[in-house]
C-alpha cells in the first residue's frame, strides 16, 4: 500500500495544473497541500514498514480515516470539472446517450455491451451515485472482468472516509474475487487491508485475507508469486522474535510448491536465514523442481499461444486430470475460465467433476451460478444447476426463484424451454408423496403442468413460430404420473386425447403408447377402443397396430371381437393401399413431367448450339473456298485466316485422326500471316493452342492436390501460385485449365515431387488469392470414386454465425466488418459471390461466441445499410434431402424416373444453395467429361429425331472431300 500511494502521490504531482485563472491561487493552494499530505501519508507508511508497530503514527498527526480523507480530497481535486473545459454540445449529446442506454437496458437487461457503455458515460459525467447502481445492476446479471472490478474497487478506495466505507469496499473486493480467480485483485486486497492494520483485528484481517489468497491462487505457476512476496514482505516488516518463525514457514510452504523463480526464492532464504536450511526442505524444492519441469511444457505453450487459448488449456486440464490433485484441477479450470468465461463445455465439464468428485456444497453450487451467470442462454447449465441445488438441500423457494431466472435467459431454441421445464416437473414430482391422497406438493405439481402447457403455448409458440414440444413429452410425463402414481386413469385419458388432437394421432407409436398405459392400470374395453381407432388414424405404420389388435383380439377377445378386428383391419389396410398407389402415381407422373421439362430444356440447347455450328461451318467454308481460289486462281494479296483457339487439355476420342487430316490439307496451303491490327484475345487463344497436351496421370493423384475458386480473370496462374506452393515442397508441375476460347476455368492441378508436400499443400486451403478464396482438396479420381466431395462451409445450424441478407452489392468487408465489431469480437466474415466473383448480396459472419452472435441479431436485423434493409439470422441452412437412388424410383412400365429433389422451405426464389456450384454434381442422364463431349449412359435415347450430329473428325473428313473435289474440277477445267 505504501508503494501503491507514494505512486499516486508522485502521479498526483507530475501532473500539470489546468482549469481557468478565475478560480483563483487559492485552489490551486488546497489542491497542493492535499498532495503534500498524501506524499506524507505513504512517507508515513513506509516508516512503519520499516520500523514496525511500535512506530505510533499519532505523532506524525495522520490517523487512517484522515489519510483515506486526504486521499479523496486529492482525488478530487485532481479531477475537478475545472481542469476539462467540455462543451455544452458534448454533455448533452452523453446525457443524450445515457438515456438511451437506459432505455435499452429496460428492454434487453442482458445486454453486456449497453451496461459497460452506460458506466463509461456515466463515470465521465461524474454521476457517481448513478455509476453506483449501474454497477450494481451488471454486478447482479453478470459476473465483472479484472478490468471492471479494479476499476470500481479503485473509484471506491479513492472515495472511502471512515471506517464504514472501508467494511463497504471489503464487501466489494469478496464479491470481486468470487466472479473469477484473479491474482491482481487478491493482491490489491492485501494491499489494501494492510492499510487498516491500526484498526481493532487488522492484524488478523491481513492474515486472513492473505491465507485465502493463497489457498486460492497460490498454486498459479505464473503469477502465485507475487502474493507469496507480498505475504513475506509484510510479517517482515513485523520486527518481533515471534514472527520471524511465520516467514520461515511462508518460506518453507512456498519452496514445496512448483512455481517459477523458484531458484531465487531458495537463494533469497539462504540468505534470510540465518541457520542452515533443514534436509526436509531442501527434499521438498527438489522435489517440486521435479514437477516443475512437467508443468514448464504447458506453461509455456500457453504463454505462446494467443488469447482465448481454449486448445492449449484443455490439454492442460486432461494433464492434471491424470495426476489427478483436486486443488491443481480446480485451479487450471479456473484459469482456462477466466479467458473462455463463455464456453458452456468448459463449464459442463468443470461442474461435472465437481459434482461426482468434491462434492462440497459451497464450492459446487458457486460454480453452478457463475455457470448460468456466464452463459444464460444454454439450457444444459441450468438443469445442472437445478439438480445440483436439490442435491444438496436448497430450500425450494431458493430453486423456485432460480427456475424463474431460467425461464427469463432468453434461450434460443423452443426445445430449451421443453428441457428446462422438464427439469423443474422432475424436481416436483420428486418433493410428493404419492401415498397420501392429496398433498401441497401434489397440487403444486399439477399446477406446474398447467403452467407449463400454458407457457408453452402463449410464450414459445409465439416467439419461435414453433411449439418445441411437437410430441407433447411433457403432457406424456403428466399423464403417466397421473395413471401410474396417482391412480387416476380418468385425468390420464382426458390428457391423451389432448394429445392426439394436437396432430399426434397419425403415430402408430403414440397409440401404442397409450395402449400400453391402458394395458397397465386401466381396462380391457379402453384398450380395445384404443386401438380400433388406432387403427382408424395411424398412417405411418398401420400394418403394426393392426397386428397389435389381432393379437390382442386372439388371446382375449370373443369370436365376435376377432370377426370385427379382422373385419376392420383388412378394411384399413385395403384402403391405404389404395392410397399409396395413388400417391405413387402421381409421383411417378410429377417425376416424368419434370423429366419431359429437362428433355425440352436439352433438346433447345442443343438445337440452339447445332444452329451456332452451322454458322460457323458456313463461315469456314466460305473461307477455304477463298483460299482455293487464291491458291489456284489470280495473283491478289493474300488475306489473313483467323486461328481457331482449343483448349489445352485431353483430345476427345477421334482427334488422332483429325490431326493427320488436317496437317495434310494445311500442308499444302500457305502459312497465314498474322496482321498487327488481330485482338489480344485471338493471340492469347492462338498461344494457348500452340501449348502441348499433357493428359492427367492418375497414377500421380497421391503427389497431386487440384486447386479450384481461382479468380477467373488470372492472368499467369502458373507463375502466380506456383510460389505459393513451392512452401510446401518441390513442385513438379502447375497445369491449369482453360476453356476452348483460351479463358482459364479457375481450377489447376498442382503436382509435388513427393507426398508429403502434397499432404503440406492441403494447408493452404481457404488462402486468399487476389482476394478470392482458394480451395486446396485432394486430387481424386471421380470415375473411381463418384461420391467423394470436399464440402467447404457447414451446412448444419451455428449459433455462432450469423446469415445477413438484403446487402447492398457495393458493400465491402470491411464496411460490413465495422458494423458487425459494434456488437463483439468478429473472427471472420464471408461475403458471397457468384462464379464470376461479383457480390450475391449476402454475407456470413462468425462471432467469438454464441452470445454475441444473439446480440448482434437483435441489433442488427431490420437495419438500413445505403437504403437496403438487411435481415440477420442465426446460420441454419435448410436440411437438404439426399437424392434416391434411380432403381428405387421405377414407375410402372415405364423407364427411370429421376425425381427433383427440394430443400426444407421448397422451390421457390428463397431457395439458397450454400453448396459451391463449382462442386454440384451434374442432375441430367449424361456424364460431360472434363475436355471432350458429353459421354451417354447405356440405354439412354438422343435427344433428337434429326440426323445425329458430325463429330470433329466427321467435319474434317467432308472438308477434305470438299476440297480434293475442287482440286479435281481445277484439273478437269
Amino acid at each position: 500500500m505504501a508503494t501503491a500511494a507514494a505512486a499516486s502521490a508522485s502521479e498526483a504531482e507530475a501532473e500539470p495544473k489546468a482549469g481557468p485563472e478565475a478560480e483563483g491561487e487559492e485552489d490551486e493552494a488546497k489542491a497542493a497541500r492535499a498532495r503534500r499530505k498524501v506524499l506524507s501519508r505513504a512517507v508515513a507508511a513506509a516508516t512503519y514498514k520499516t520500523m514496525g508497530p511500535e512506530w505510533d503514527q499519532q505523532e506524525e498527526g495522520v490517523s487512517e480515516s484522515d489519510g483515506d480523507e486526504e486521499y479523496a480530497m486529492a482525488s478530487s481535486a485532481d479531477s475537478s470539472p475545472g481542469e476539462y473545459e467540455w462543451g455544452y454540445d458534448e454533455e448533452e449529446k452523453n446525457q443524450l446517450e445515457i438515456e438511451r442506454l437506459e432505455e435499452q437496458l429496460s428492454i434487453n437487461v442482458y445486454d453486456y455491451n449497453c451496461h459497460v457503455d452506460l458506466i463509461r458515460l456515466l463515470r465521465l459525467e461524474g454521476e457517481l451515485t448513478k455509476v453506483r447502481m449501474a454497477r450494481q445492476k451488471m454486478s447482479e446479471i453478470f459476473p465483472l472482468t479484472e478490468e471492471l472490478w479494479l476499476e470500481w474497487l479503485h473509484d471506491e478506495i479513492s472515495m472511502a472516509m471512515d471506517g464504514l466505507d472501508r467494511e463497504h469496499v471489503y464487501d466489494l473486493f469478496e464479491r470481486a474475487v468470487k466472479d473469477y480467480i484473479c491474482p491482481n485483485i487478491w493482491l490489491e486486497y492485501g494491499q489494501y487491508s494492510v492499510g487498516g492494520i491500526g484498526q481493532k483485528g487488522g492484524l488478523e484481517k491481513v492474515r486472513s485475507v492473505f491465507e485465502r489468497a493463497l489457498s486460492s491462487v497460490g498454486l498459479h505457476m505464473t503469477k502465485g508469486l507475487a502474493i507469496w512476496e507480498a505475504y513475506r514482505e509484510f510479517e517482515s516488516a513485523i520486527v518481533e522474535a515471534a514472527r520471524l518463525e511465520k516467514v520461515h514457514s511462508l518460506f518453507r510452504r512456498q519452496l514445496a510448491i512448483p512455481l517459477y523463480d523458484m531458484e531465487a526464492t531458495f537463494a533469497e532464504y539462504e540468505e534470510w536465514s540465518e541457520d542452515p536450511i533443514p534436509e526436509s526442505v531442501i527434499q521438498s524444492y527438489n522435489k517440486a523442481l521435479q514437477q516443475l519441469e512437467k508443468y514448464k511444457p504447458y506453461e509455456e505453450s500457453l504463454l505462446q499461444a494467443e488469447a482465448p487459448r481454449l486448445a492449449e488449456y484443455q490439454a492442460y486440464i486432461d494433464f492434471e486430470m491424470k495426476i489427478g490433485d483436486p486443488a491443481r484441477i480446480q485451479l487450471i479450470f479456473e484459469r482456462a475460465l477466466v479467458e473462455n468465461c463463455l464456453v458452456p463445455d468448459l463449464w459442463i465439464r468443470y461442474s461435472q467433476y465437481l459434482d461426482r468428485q468434491l462434492k462440497v456444497k459451497d464450492l459446487v453450487l458457486s460454480v453452478h451460478s457463475r455457470a448460468v451467470r456466464n452463459c444464460p442462454w444454454t439450457v444444459a447449465l441450468w438443469s445442472r444447476y437445478l439438480l445440483a441445488m436439490e442435491r444438496h438441500g436448497v430450500e425450494h423457494r431458493v430453486i423456485s426463484v432460480t427456475f424463474e431466472k431460467a425461464l427469463s435467459a432468453g434461450f434460443i431454441q423452443a426445445t430449451d424451454y421443453v428441457e428446462i421445464w422438464q427439469a423443474y416437473l422432475d424436481y416436483l414430482r420428486r418433493r410428493v408423496d404419492f401415498k397420501q391422497d392429496s398433498s401441497k406438493e401434489l397440487e403444486e405439481l399439477r399446477s406446474a403442468f398447467a403452467r407449463a402447457l400454458e407457457y408453452l403455448k402463449q410464450e414459445v409458440e409465439e416467439r419461435f413460430n414453433e411449439s418445441g414440444d411437437p410430441s407433447c413429452l411433457i403432457m406424456q410425463n403428466w399423464a403417466r404420473i397421473e395413471a401410474r402414481l396417482c391412480n387416476n386413469m380418468q385425468k390420464a385419458r382426458e390428457l391423451w386425447d389432448s394429445i392426439m388432437t394436437r396432430g399426434n394421432a397419425k403415430f402408430a407409436n403414440m397409440w401404442l403408447e397409450y395402449y400400453n398405459l391402458e394395458r397397465a392400470h386401466g381396462d380391457a374395453q379402453h384398450c380395445r377402443k384404443a386401438l380400433h381407432r388406432a387403427v382408424q388414424c395411424t398412417s405411418d405404420y398401420p400394418e403394426h397396430v393392426c397386428e397389435v389388435l389381432l393379437t390382442m383380439e386372439r388371446t382375449e377377445g370373443t369370436l365376435e371381437d376377432w370377426d370385427l378386428a379382422v373385419q376392420k383391419t383388412e378394411t384399413r389396410l385395403a384402403r391405404v393401399n389404395e392410397q399409396r398407389i395413388k400417391a405413387a402415381e402421381k409421383e411417378a407422373a410429377l417425376a416424368q413431367q419434370e423429366e419431359e421439362k429437362v428433355e425440352q430444356r436439352k433438346r433447345a440447347r442443343a438445337e440452339k448450339k447445332a444452329l451456332k455450328k452451322k454458322k460457323k461451318t458456313r463461315g469456314a467454308d466460305k473461307r477455304r473456298a477463298d483460299d482455293d481460289e487464291k491458291e489456284w486462281g489470280d495473283d491478289e494479296e493474300e488475306q489473313p485466316s483467323k486461328r481457331r483457339r482449343v483448349e489445352n487439355s485431353i483430345p476427345p476420342a477421334g482427334d488422332a485422326e483429325l490431326g493427320s487430316e488436317a496437317d495434310l490439307s494445311r500442308s499444302s496451303a500457305p502459312a497465314a500471316v498474322e496482321p498487327p491490327s488481330e485482338p489480344k484475345e485471338v493471340r492469347v487463344g492462338a498461344r494457348r493452342r500452340d501449348v502441348p497436351k499433357v493428359p492427367h496421370d492418375s497414377s500421380k493423384d497421391g503427389v497431386t492436390v487440384f486447386v479450384s475458386n481461382l479468380p477467373y480473370g488470372l492472368g499467369e496462374p502458373a507463375a502466380t501460385l506456383r510460389p505459393l506452393f513451392e512452401a510446401c515442397g518441390d513442385v513438379v508441375e502447375v497445369r491449369p485449365i482453360f476453356s476452348n476460347r483460351g479463358d482459364f476455368r479457375g481450377y489447376c492441378y498442382v503436382e509435388f515431387r513427393e507426398e508429403a508436400a502434397a499432404l503440406q499443400a492441403l494447408q493452404l486451403d481457404r488462402q486468399s488469392v487476389e482476394g478470392r478464396p482458394m480451395f486446396v482438396s485432394p486430387c481424386v479420381d471421380k470415375s473411381k470414386n463418384p461420391d467423394f466431395k470436399v464440402f467447404r462451409y457447414s451446412t448444419a445450424l451455428e449459433k455462432h454465425k450469423l446469415f445477413v441478407s438484403g446487402l447492398p452489392f457495393s458493400c465491402t468487408k470491411e464496411e460490413l466488418e465495422e458494423i458487425c465489431k459494434a456488437h463483439g469480437t468478429v473472427k471472420d466474415i464471408r461475403l458471397v459471390t457468384n462464379r464470376a466473383g461479383k457480390p450475391k448480396g449476402l454475407a456470413y459472419v462468425e462471432y467469438e461466441n454464441e452470445s454475441q452472435a444473439s446480440q448482434a441479431v437483435l441489433k442488427m436485423d431490420g437495419m438500413t445499410i445505403r437504403e437496403n434493409v438487411i435481415k440477420v439470422a442465426i446460420s441454419n441452412p435448410p436440411q437438404r434431402k439426399v437424392p434416391e437412388k434411380p432403381e428405387a424410383r421405377k414407375g410402372p412400365g415405364s423407364t427411370l424416373l429421376p425425381r427433383q429433389v427440394y430443400g426444407a422451405r421448397g422451390k421457390g426464389r428463397t431457395q439458397l444453395s450454400l453448396l459451391p456450384r463449382a462442386l454440384q454434381r451434374p442432375s441430367t442422364a449424361t456424364t460431360q467429361a472434363e475436355n471432350g463431349p458429353a459421354t451417354p449412359l447405356a440405354g439412354a435415347t438422343p435427344a433428337t429425331t434429326e440426323a445425329p450430329q458430325m463429330s470433329n473428325a466427321d467435319f474434317a473428313k467432308l472438308l477434305l472431300r470438299k476440297k480434293l473435289l475442287c482440286l479435281l474440277y481445277k484439273q478437269i477445267m
